[in-house]
């Protein structure tokens, strides 16, 4: 059986989001058919939008949801129909080398569906992430959905399939943030303020946001930030070594991607301390550091996959949290849209009036 659902689509490079009719295969052989609930809008659909991704147009956009499990193909058992889900694009394989040495969250064969989602006339859609969720039906690999609570807001536990996971696992995974560290994180967009939340959960005890913009610097001090730093009017590594004692800081988080600030948290770090890249770089850009500052500050200089997480560990475990009342996934949502507003958002996020916008289908 093929299914007619409403989606949105991009045909070309920078064109318009258009509301399409699309059709969705029934699951094959390790496949689910997911209920789209909510899916918010990442920068990393931006980036399809904008071919910096690849140019495989027309992109099914969306990848940052929750729905629900209609049906599953043969011989799928981690999910039934019924099962309230997060989506994810890390549906490890078991057998890559990564697997096989116990590090599954590195996985270097992610699993997606096999079977291709179309337009009416047949044309192939590349699905966001292998997820393509701004849409009433997804098709995904089943390996893709990480059965959670039901009880849960969905428009805010769906964030963590991208950013906010991103920014938490940078901090909590990839940095190792331990309790009585410092921590600076440059740039509070959603991954960055996430990030910040990440490093409070963990109980870093000196949390240092570092922006250009007022409006991010206060949300990432109502999500846990003990100190702001305005890097327009003042140098961020100088504003960060004070606050540390004048030896900087044991964890900094690039959450920008920019030659100009992977500097910044090179430099910001103490020595021995860990800097970690969690912004997205673009393909053209380079980084220069003298080597002897390489080898003469020690220390771990790390690039952090999707907050290297494994999303069924670390999935539940953070919406347990949130339940708890001890992680706020509210904050991040800070407008509930409808699928016909999808371009509208794109023009907020860039601008930076939001956190995230959520699409309710």
């Amino acid at each position: 059986m093929v299914h007619k659902v409403k989606a949105a689509v991009v045909r070309t490079k920078n064109a318009d989001v258009t509301l399409e009719t699309i059709l969705v295969p029934d699951p094959g052989p390790g496949e689910a058919l997911v209920d789209i609930l909510t899916c918010g809008v990442c920068h990393t659909d931006l980036h399809y939008k904008q071919g910096a991704i690849n140019d495989d147009f027309p992109f099914l956009l969306g990848h940052e949801a929750t729905g629900v499990v209609s049906a599953v193909g043969p011989d799928v058992t981690e999910v039934a129909p019924g099962d309230r889900v997060v989506l994810n694009w890390r549906a490890v394989c078991g057998e890559c080398r990564a697997c096989r040495r116990g590090q599954p969250q590195y996985c270097f064969n992610t699993h997606n569906a096999t079977q291709k989602m179309t337009l009416e006339d047949g044309t192939e859609l590349t699905a966001a992430l292998g997820i393509g969720a701004f849409a009433e039906k997804t098709l995904v690999a089943a390996g893709q959905c990480t059965k959670v609570d039901p009880d849960a807001d969905p428009a805010a536990v769906g964030l963590l399939g991208c950013g906010v996971m991103a920014g938490i696992g940078a901090a909590i995974n990839t940095g190792n943030v331990q309790r009585g560290d410092s921590v600076a994180v440059i740039g509070c967009g959603g991954v960055g303020v996430a990030a910040v939340a990440g490093a409070a959960l963990a109980g870093a005890t000196t949390v240092i946001a570092v922006d250009i913009d007022a409006k991010k610097l206060q949300r990432a001090k109502e999500l846990g930030a003990t100190h702001t730093v305005d890097s327009s009017a003042v140098d961020p590594v100088e504003a960060i070594r004070e606050l540390t004692g004048g030896f900087g800081a044991d964890v900094v988080i690039d959450a920008v991607g920019r030659p100009e600030t992977y500097k910044q948290a090179f430099y910001a770090r103490d020595l021995a301390g860990t800097v970690v890249l969690v912004g997205v770089p673009s393909p053209e850009m380079t980084l220069e550091l003298p080597l002897l500052d390489v080898f003469g500050r020690g220390g771990s200089l790390k690039s952090s996959w999707y907050g290297d997480c494994l999303p069924s560990r670390d999935f539940p475990t953070l919406i347990s949290l949130y339940r708890q009342g001890k992680l706020d996934l509210d904050a991040f949502v800070t407008e509930r849209i409808t699928i016909e507003q999808i371009e509208e958002a794109f023009s907020k996020m860039h601008a930076g009036a939001v956190l995230r916008s959520v699409v309710e289908l």
